[in-house]
């Protein structure tokens, strides 16, 4: 293992080298990523690879998307809708209720499940009694084992310290509070205030019901953000001590998210205030004794995620960095996306037509993708560069039955720039990314990307990377 995972000194690095790499790249929570999900694959298709893979008795991820909010964050990214009709919801629990039952009696019984996230929107928009019952529809259908990981995203607005007891009782282990930024000025400017009080009392439910983990998301690159503001919420999360933090850039993408034009663009941080925050985030939650995982994930040197990725069993999916690699994630609502090894499927991402579709037959699948053999294979490079940050040429090539060199080519031509700034070493059979490098492993992913090339026309389709 290399040194780097748990080094603490702060990166260096300069302007010039951030301006160099920041441009549009995927996430590679997928790979071949989702704007290559087609209609094709189509409901039919899904229900032949459920059909093809029961015998292969892979453990499960299950994963649920509650769209709702209370109100519209306007940075958010997400699938959401934002209302206070709560009968919405009790109307949304059926269709879930109803594509659970159907994809359980499709699912061959016994199927461990080792993983289970809520996410949104906002999970806990659902009323106790509600978040019980959903819960409960769950474990009556699926085999969920002891140890399980349990997670759910909690928006600390309207939360109340029932929800909380809700949660635990129901079993979930790991909590995700959404924190974004303490700055009054840019929580006006989002549309997302909540007060540092509020944030502690939730936090404190949160260590008295006995959470196992809880993570706090913040965001960097927001409007009016500065460096001084931003210090500030920083000084005061360190002092709560969450054990991870997952710390985002924001994606300005008004080209797909029409509320992101509620933002004026002047407002937001230039580019050297956005290399301030960085490097602000890497110094000050190194010295707090955080590990920085890569792709905006910090943890504590005894978390999970930092031992998977020591004992290179850390894994990347839709819902992030995970230690559970071997699952078929099974995602129940409005967008959920489904994974198999060789299968993507996406349900409907439009609310109505997600309740046609549940009304017809029980599924909801509206596109997918089923990935080749070159696929899978460059998959898994980028996937190990991602998370065990190293690739042994050798060991892959014997893995895959091919020449390493020769077959990536394209990807190690494309490496040389970013070898020759230091992030990233490379020697006859190995590929390292550097403590630098963890800070652009978008960059470093998208050399093996076999579909850059074939995007076409002006419209961006991702957001920079940096």
């Amino acid at each position: 293992m290399s040194a780097c995972f748990y080094r603490q000194t702060p990166m260096h690095f300069d302007s010039q080298l951030l301006t160099k790499y920041s441009k549009p790249g995927p996430r590679y929570t997928s790979y071949p990523t989702a704007p290559y999900f087609s209609t094709e694959f189509d409901k039919q298709a899904w229900l032949e690879e459920i059909a093809a893979t029961q015998h292969q008795n892979r453990d499960l991820s299950l994963y649920v998307h509650i769209p709702f909010c209370d109100t519209l964050c306007h940075y958010c990214g997400c699938n959401m809708v934002a209302t206070r009709n709560y009968q919405r919801a009790t109307a949304y629990l059926d269709y879930l209720f109803r594509e659970i039952d159907r994809m359980a009696q499709l699912t061959t019984p016994g199927r461990l499940v080792r993983q289970i996230h809520w996410g949104g929107g906002t999970p806990t928009y659902l009323h106790p009694d509600d978040i019980r019952r959903l819960f409960a529809h769950l474990k009556s259908h699926f085999s969920i084992a002891e140890d399980a990981e349990i997670g759910c995203e909690v928006d600390p607005r309207e939360l109340s310290a029932a929800h909380v007891t809700a949660l635990v009782e129901s079993g979930f282990n790991r909590l995700s509070l959404g924190v974004q930024e303490l700055d009054d000025k840019v929580q006006q400017a989002v549309n997302r205030v909540q007060s540092e009080a509020l944030i502690r009392e939730v936090y404190g439910w949160m260590r008295q019901a006995g959470v196992a983990s809880i993570n706090m998301d913040l965001m960097v690159g927001l409007p009016y953000q500065t460096v001084a503001g931003f210090s500030g919420t920083l000084d005061r999360v360190i002092d709560m001590a969450p054990d991870r933090l997952a710390v985002f850039s924001y994606a300005h993408v008004p080209w797909l998210k029409k509320h992101q034009t509620l933002i004026v663009e002047e407002s937001l941080p230039d580019l050297a205030t956005r290399i301030a925050l960085q490097q602000l985030l890497l110094e000050r939650l190194g010295q707090a004794g955080y590990v920085y995982i890569g792709m905006d994930h910090y943890a504590k040197p005894d978390d999970e995620l930092v031992k998977a990725q020591r004992n290179k069993t850390l894994y990347r999916n839709f819902q992030g960095y995970t230690t559970h690699k071997n699952c078929d994630i099974l995602a129940f609502g409005v967008s959920a996306i489904s994974q198999t090894e060789e299968v993507y499927v996406q349900n409907a991402k439009n609310l109505n037509h997600y309740q046609e579709q549940i009304d017809l037959d029980g599924l909801a699948t509206e596109r997918g993708l089923r990935i080749s053999a070159e696929d899978r294979l460059r998959r898994d490079a980028i996937l190990k560069l991602m998370c065990d940050l190293e690739l042994d040429g050798n060991a892959f090539g014997e893995q895959w039955q091919i020449d390493f060199n020769s077959h990536f080519a394209d990807a190690l031509k494309q490496l040389e720039p970013l070898q020759q700034d230091g992030l990233i070493e490379r020697n006859s059979h190995m590929l390292r990314v550097t403590d630098t490098g963890r800070l652009f492993l978008r960059n470093i992913a998208m050399c093996f990307d076999a579909y850059l090339d074939q995007d076409t026309g002006n419209t961006p389709r991702y957001s920079r990377t940096l």
